[in-house]
């Protein structure tokens, strides 16, 4: 594809008119990533016009890595009987979260395995602990295949559950766990997990009972593009239903250490352009995370041309994705000057994208000047 095959389409995209599924495919099909990122930049500017970009700090805790799901993607989990097998002990989550409120964070991203035995009442303890030792921190727990394996484990219905565990102190539900939101990628690539309809059902559910939540998606395996697509539209329509979701974040898959590690990783070229598409497609999400985790600083950066309005998290502690070799850390002062460095003043927020009082620094440089020059960089780029 070249420039002029998508000109029609991004020009309408950038005047706001919401992008088709086949217009999608074709985008995702173009190498062209200057001009989608051009036009990705053009429709955040849009959306986020305030001269700043955002960021929070919080801990990713694995409660457990017991999973009774078998997922050929996941280097972390364990099965049951494994004696790598954990359950984190109460007073050990505690500690850990105290040390996240010690270094300026107010929420903790609280994810586990799919752990066979552990009854709803566990978790509504470990909540209202929580809660009881810290109340200022918002508990940012359960991907939608764990509470919809609660319901399992449990045998009660779905709405019931997350009645209890937000009575308990569940502040918001992270988008874990949608890799592609397609049952036949979710066929070929895991077994007892929740398939797509179960994944949209939890996240639906949740917000009709007022509360919100992240959407995720994992490309770059056995999906095609249509079906990445296909994982979008899905998203817009729930979004269009609820409104409940505060932003998207995609991530590459990471190869190593899992039992598919012949797939060859998809590149920096790659992660661009489906984060871009993404931003033209969800045009009823208000954010989009950069996933500077997976792809590093450098890419991370770039991300906040490509669609990205918001860095992410400093996430003191991750697990998941170093369990497949990808290991990129960022200190406070480094994510605030990947900001800087664009132009734009760093904010810190909350995952309800509510801004903390606090005395911003100046731009770094002339926005104008650095935006331009990143957003032709990937012109010479090779492509895949």
């Amino acid at each position: 594809m070249t420039a002029t095959d998508i000109r029609p389409i991004l020009d309408d995209v950038i005047a706001g008119r919401r992008l088709s599924p086949a217009d999608a495919v074709t985008l995702l099909e173009s190498h062209d990533l200057a001009a989608i990122g051009r036009a990705a930049d053009a429709v955040t500017q849009r959306l986020h016009p305030e001269p700043y970009r955002t960021y929070n700090i919080d801990r990713n805790i694995n409660y457990t890595n017991i999973c009774s799901a078998v997922c050929d993607f996941c280097a972390f989990y364990r099965t049951p009987k494994s004696p790598e097998g954990y359950v984190l002990d109460r007073d050990v989550i505690l500690k850990k979260i105290a040390e996240t409120v010690e270094l300026g964070g107010d929420q903790i991203l609280m994810q586990g395995g799919m752990h066979p035995t552990l009854p709803l009442e566990w978790y509504e303890e470990l909540l209202r602990d929580i809660k009881n030792h810290f109340p200022q921190v918002n508990v940012h727990g359960f991907s939608p295949p764990e509470i919809h394996a609660f319901t399992k484990v449990s045998k009660r219905p779905l709405r019931e559950i997350l009645e209890r565990l937000a009575r308990a102190g569940l502040g918001s539900l992270p988008g874990g766990g949608g890799e592609i939101l397609v049952d036949r990628v979710r066929a070929a690539i895991t077994r007892g997990k929740a398939m797509t309809d179960d994944w949209l059902e939890v996240s639906r559910q949740w917000h009709l009972l007022g509360g919100r939540s992240t959407a995720t998606m994992m490309y770059g395996h056995v999906e095609t593009l249509a079906e990445r697509v296909e994982h979008l539209d899905r998203l817009r329509q729930l979004q269009d239903e609820t409104g409940g979701f505060t932003a998207f974040i995609c991530w590459s898959f990471q190869p190593d250490n899992t039992k598919m590690d012949d797939i060859p990783p998809a590149g920096a070229f790659e992660y661009l352009k489906t984060q871009a598409v993404a931003r033209l497609y969800l045009d009823n999400f208000a954010n989009i995370q950069s996933s500077w985790v997976t792809q590093g600083r450098e890419i991370g950066q770039l991300a906040l041309l490509f669609g990205a309005n918001d860095m992410g998290s400093l996430m003191i502690e991750e697990n998941v994705v170093s369990a497949a070799g990808t290991v990129h850390h960022l200190t406070l002062d480094e994510m605030k000057s990947a900001i800087t460095e664009l132009g734009w003043i760093p904010r810190r927020r909350n995952v309800f994208y509510e801004l903390f009082e606090e005395e911003p620094p100046a731009p770094a440089a002339d926005p104008e000047r650095v935006r331009t020059r990143a957003v032709l960089l990937p012109v010479a780029t090779t492509a895949p």
